[in-house]
Parts: structure tokens; sequence; C-alpha cells
């Protein structure tokens, strides 16, 4: 397969890939997905088999293109664990605020929903499969090694290592780059698609969280240390989501 070599041995198909392929397996959810709780699961909550779908492909992207990625220097760890931590409540503050209010019956205006003050119900429930001990096991688990493995390394891999990088490239090699070399551009580029990535009821927490990435990135110049940070926040927003049953926020 002289194509999928010439891939493999492409640094920005390396750094890439992986989230795209990512991204457009779950683009299959508004396609595939039927609202209709009298169909099986796989048809009225596709986002069950979906998800894992895109844990394991992507998962194995990863693994072929590893050669490519550095996450050393193992610095800032310290640093990359409380800013996760700050940059998750952060996120999830808004909607914790919004339940307070509603349960003292105090209206929320719908255009503070811009800054996160929004119902975070609706989202991947595992609870569907309460009822079948290992199935809701298996689902449970699955979610969080996408949340906490696969996601924080696909990410981290092509905003901090590929995109921040081939900005101030301008058109070079990015690699020629180093990591972590500080550019307001470059911040106000990754920060915003950071951003537009996301749903708007989350911009107010995709800014914050990727400012304080971006600035783990420029203080520990470690690839490693942005995927712990991304790690660490992701695996306190699942525990949060458990908690809560707030499911809109994964």
């Amino acid at each position: 397969m002289p194509l999928w070599t010439d891939i493999r041995r492409s640094p920005v198909a390396a750094h890439v890939v992986p989230l795209a392929v990512f991204m457009l397996i779950g683009a299959l959810q508004p396609l595939v997905g039927v609202e209709n709780l009298q169909l099986p699961w796989w048809r009225h909550a596709p986002e069950h088999w979906i998800y894992p779908l895109q844990t394991l492909v992507a998962g194995g992207l990863l693994l072929a293109f590893r050669s490519h990625y550095q996450l050393a220097p193992w610095r800032g760890l310290g640093w990359a664990v409380g800013l996760g931590t700050l940059g998750i409540v952060w996120w999830c503050g808004p909607a914790l605020l919004y339940e307070n209010l509603a349960a003292s019956g105090t209206k929320v205006p719908e255009w503070m929903e811009w800054l996160g003050l929004a119902e975070r119900k609706d989202g991947f429930d595992p609870s569907l499969f309460e009822g079948n001990g290992a199935a809701y096991a298996a689902v449970v688990v699955m979610r969080f090694i996408r949340m906490v493995v696969v996601v924080p390394l696909i990410e981290e891999i092509f905003w901090r290592g590929f995109l921040m990088r081939y900005v101030q490239a301008d058109g070079g090699d990015f690699r020629k780059v180093p990591f972590g070399r500080h550019d307001w551009r470059t911040f106000a580029i990754v920060t915003g698609c950071f951003m537009a990535a996301h749903a708007p009821v989350d911009w107010l927490g995709a800014l914050g969280f990727g400012a304080l990435m971006y600035w783990l990135t420029v203080k520990s110049r470690s690839l490693g240390a942005c995927v712990v940070m991304h790690a660490v926040a992701n695996l306190l927003l699942g525990l949060y989501v458990m908690w809560t049953r707030q499911w809109g926020f994964w």
C-alpha cells in the first residue's frame, strides 16, 4: 500500500489525520441517529457505538504514527495538574451556578447561555445500560478511555504540536519551529480555532482553558505536559458528569 506508506511518513499527516478522522467519524452521529426510543439503542443512541469506534480508530492511528511524536521532556507536570484542575473548574462553574439558580427558582436569561449558564442534561447518557451491569461498565470504561487517553493525545498533538508551530512557520517546515515558542498572533489563532471547535455554550470555557494551555505550552515547552493537563481536566470532567448526571458536558 504505497499511499498508506507515504501517509505514514508524513509528519503533517501524523499530526492532523488522527483528529481529522476522529471528527469525521463523529459527524456520522446526526446522519445515522433516529429520535425514536422504540428503535434499538444503536439507532436512537448511536453515540454508544460511534464513540468507541472513534476511540479504536484514532487510537490505532496514534500507534501507527507514533514515531513522529515527541512528548518529552516530561517537565511542568505539577503545573499541568494544577492548570487542568483550574481549567475544568472554569469550564463547569457556570453550569453548576445555573443548576443552583434553577433549583432556587431564579430565572436565568437566555443570553447567559453564551456564558455557559445552561442546562447540560442532554448528551452521552450511559444510564441507558444501567440494567445490564457488564454493558454499563463497558460503556463507561470506553467513554473514559476516549476522553482521558485518546482525546488529550490527538488534540494536543494537533493544536499545540502542529498548529501552534505551523502558524509560526509561515509555510515552511513546522518542525523547525521550537515547541512552545511564544507569539501573540499564534495565541489568537490557535485559541480562536480551539473555541470554534466547541459549541457556543462552551466558548467561554474553551477560551479560558485554551489560554491556560497556551501558557503551559510556553512555560514548559513540553507536549507531554500539555497532554497531562488535558487528561487531568477530562478525567475530572468525567467524574463530575457521573456525579451530577449533566450528560451534556461529554
